[in-house]
């Protein structure tokens, strides 16, 4: 992960490999396409293929024309091997443009990592799946938890 804090700009990679998924699994879907409480899971390649590399859930995901999709409650977790959260992303709505491959926000963005040691947050956000760039544009706030037992 390379992280440049001075001008907000957060470099993913293992959120490349997600995507914004526009299957969704497990949700209420009615006819005008409009998803409720929906999970998307990616698992690892073999040998590795039943441990779950991602997920990506929402509590509704909304189609607009254009191919927008308007997601609420975003969350998006990466997972280690051994199943160890890695990194957890949260927004409580974006759109996403389904053709271009770009998530976009106006409202806050949390990403930290799975020991929350680490957290980065702000208000507006762009993300760019094509080269996993992540851009939160204001108020960004990082937070650095040492615990005594860690030794820098």
């Amino acid at each position: 992960m390379k992280i440049k804090l001075n001008s907000a700009i957060l470099v993913l990679p293992m959120l490349g490999m997600l995507g914004f998924v526009v299957v969704v699994a497990r949700a209420q879907q009615n006819a005008s396409g409009h998803a409720s409480d929906f999970t998307s899971v990616e698992y690892y390649e073999p040998p590795h293929h039943q441990q779950v590399k991602s997920r990506l859930s929402g509590a509704e995901a909304s189609p607009q024309p254009g191919g927008l999709l308007v997601i609420k409650q975003l969350k998006v977790e990466t997972f280690d091997l051994n199943g160890k959260p890695e990194i957890v992303v949260d927004a409580p709505e974006c759109v996403y443009d389904t053709l271009k491959g770009v998530a976009t926000s106006s409202g806050q963005l949390q990403v930290r990592t799975g020991d929350g040691g680490f957290r980065v947050e702000g208000e507006g956000f762009l993300w760019r799946q094509s080269d996993s760039f992540l851009t939160i544009s204001n108020h960004v706030r990082t937070v650095i938890e040492v615990s005594s037992e860690k030794k820098i």
